[in-house]
């Protein structure tokens, strides 16, 4: 289970930056642990610490009023790169639930979906303007049961999700939980057949 998706009131912090892919979302030599939790103090690892584990003071989410922020802007391509989907399990565990930029890295935007992170496309020119906002401070609102996104009080766009994946956020199901749901009568009445059919197999 993730944590159910349903209200975001925050700051976002903005990275304008091109590219910026997994690699720095979620440095390689971090890979070899396999636990979601905990893997939130490897995001952004290098951007965030110096060699000497010192906290570098303006990377976006350590400016004051930005700790604890749940949504980021970001400039094209964000999550390109290698299909690691630590990178995203990293972004969710930090507590970021939701990345608005003009376009993301395809396996990336894929994981994202089934592991309760929210990506959300929209043209390059409404993104620099959120962008700025978002360094002022601006208040972004997401609201999953009306679909809708709000910043400062003022609409931005509907989400456009399909039932099915507005669903899984709201119930915070990853990919599994999402097939449990959809498909478990079906896959009950196949084990159901199969017992009659090969009883040897479950004895």
């Amino acid at each position: 289970m993730i944590t159910p998706l349903t209200r975001i009131t925050s700051r976002a912090a903005y990275f304008p930056e091109t590219n910026i892919d997994t690699d720095i979302i979620f440095p390689a030599r971090y890979l070899l642990r396999l636990e979601r939790e905990g893997l939130g103090e490897c995001a952004f690892r290098d951007r965030r610490f110096t060699s000497e584990g010192a906290e570098i003071a303006d990377f976006p989410l350590h400016r004051d009023g930005w700790r604890g922020a749940q949504a980021i802007v970001a400039g094209p391509g964000f999550g390109c790169g290698s299909s690691r989907e630590h990178a995203v399990w990293a972004l969710v565990d930090f507590g970021i639930r939701l990345v608005i930029a003009p376009d993301f890295g395809d396996i990336f935007a894929g994981n994202a979906v089934k592991n309760g992170l929210l990506v959300l496309r929209l043209p390059k020119e409404v993104c620099d303007d959120l962008g700025r906002k978002a360094d002022e401070g601006a208040q972004f609102e997401l609201d999953m049961q009306a679909q809708t996104l709000c910043v400062d009080g003022m609409k931005v766009c509907d989400l456009g999700l399909s039932e099915e994946v507005q669903q899984a956020f709201l119930n915070g199901w990853d990919e599994t939980d999402v097939i449990l749901n959809r498909d478990l009568p079906a896959i009950e009445a196949f084990e159901s057949g199969h017992k009659l059919r090969q009883p040897w197999l479950f004895a």
